[in-house]
């Protein structure tokens, strides 16, 4: 039983780091492809980049997933 409890751990942690993930993106598509589109094959950290240099314009929800992620 305990194995069985120690399993469920990581997918729990896997699943909320994944859901995290989604809200952020989903909360930055519409600010990536305003203003990251000729970015947005280039790969995570360019794009991320990209927002950072458009902090002041960024809606208020992407900007919040930058700060709540250290960005």
């Amino acid at each position: 039983m305990m194995a069985r409890f120690l399993f469920i751990i990581p997918l729990v942690a896997m699943a909320s780091a994944a859901s995290a993930q989604q809200q952020g993106h989903d909360a930055c598509a519409r600010d990536v492809s305003r203003f990251c589109r000729a970015h947005m094959n280039d790969g995570d950290q360019i794009v991320l980049a990209c927002l950072k240099q458009n902090r002041a314009r960024l809606s208020k929800a992407c900007a919040q997933v930058l700060i709540d992620h250290g960005q």
